[in-house]
């Protein structure tokens, strides 16, 4: 009689800044699959945004922005998925989505090198989420984006209707080259079937040690010292108007060094919260949702990317302010 596994599974979601983690990570929040999943959020930047554009659930989601969940967090993480296990029978698997910028090979190791977690997890699979239209760039300046590459198991290539079908198979080549062996889909707005992606048993730890012999050992970990992130947040409404304009002239002239920006805004006698994203020169944004009775109104925006001026952004934002 074969024993039945009855460790939780664990997916990491990761892919580089802006390429549709959240997106993905929504609509395995929303869509009617009938389980329950308990939910890691990791941010680069001290004021946590994502927490709040992830959509209103029953899930339980659980924020860690005060470092990469693949150096200093790790303890964090550990502790976290420890106290999950004493509530093992609210959920029913374990959704880690990483920051943008981290390596996942740390974050994998967590379920092999701790013995607690280890034994009462399992880490299912990498989910790697690739922006199609950036790629190239990604691929030109971050070593993270080919390793988030090299150990997913499952490759979304997202944003395919932002690229040509010449572009696009340029793609397909080079995400091929990287990792021959991921299952890899083309989507547009990550919409995917999620049993494609999920609790599909698919980490296979034998080929990650023929691409890192030194997987289970290794624990050095190197981030792009150039890339930082600037917050800013304010208690006063903005203008609509005059945001938007900053904003887009912002993007214009400065989009090649910005990475990702988002931000949850305030509009002066908007009842509703404006969620706000961009990566390089794209920008989206829409109304999210009411605000709450019992929510602060405050305007937060994360830019992370190269040779942000932090005074130069409070200044542009503040005059902003209805």
């Amino acid at each position: 009689m074969t024993e039945v596994d009855t460790r939780i599974p664990v997916t990491v979601l990761t892919g580089y800044l802006g390429a549709g983690k959240t997106t993905l990570l929504n609509r395995i929040l929303t869509e009617n699959h009938g389980r329950r999943y308990a939910v890691i959020v990791n941010e680069f930047g001290e004021i946590g945004i994502d927490n709040d554009l992830i959509v209103d659930a029953d899930e339980e989601v659980f924020e860690m922005n005060n470092g990469c969940i693949c150096c200093t967090v790790r303890g964090d993480l550990i502790r976290i998925i420890e106290g999950l296990m004493k509530r093992r029978d609210k959920f029913d698997a374990i959704i880690i989505e990483t920051t943008g910028l981290a390596d996942p090979a740390p974050v994998a190791q967590t379920f092999f090198v701790d013995d607690d977690v280890r034994a009462r997890s399992m880490l299912d699979a990498i989910v790697t989420v690739v922006d199609a239209r950036h790629l190239g760039l990604r691929l030109a300046d971050s070593h993270e984006a080919e390793e988030q590459i090299a150990f997913a198991d499952v490759i979304l290539i997202n944003k395919t209707d932002l690229v040509t079908p010449q572009e696009l198979e340029e793609v397909r080549q080079r995400v091929r080259t990287i990792n021959g062996q991921a299952r890899v889909h083309e989507t547009v707005r990550c919409d995917v079937p999620l049993a494609d992606v999920l609790e599909r048993g698919a980490f296979d730890l034998d080929r990650i040690l023929e691409i890192e012999p030194d997987f289970l050992g290794e624990d050095d970990h190197e981030h792009d010292d150039s890339i930082t992130s600037v917050s800013i947040s304010s208690e006063a409404p903005l203008n609509v108007n005059q945001f938007n304009t900053w904003l887009r002239q912002l993007v214009a002239v400065q989009g090649v060094d910005i990475l990702r920006l988002k931000g949850i805004i305030a509009f002066k006698d908007d009842p509703e919260r404006f969620v706000v994203q961009g990566v390089h020169m794209l920008l989206d944004g829409d109304s999210q949702r009411p605000w709450k009775t019992d929510e602060a109104r405050v305007s937060r925006l994360v830019f992370i990317g190269r040779n942000l001026d932090q005074a130069a952004l409070a200044e542009g934002f503040r005059t902003c302010v209805a």
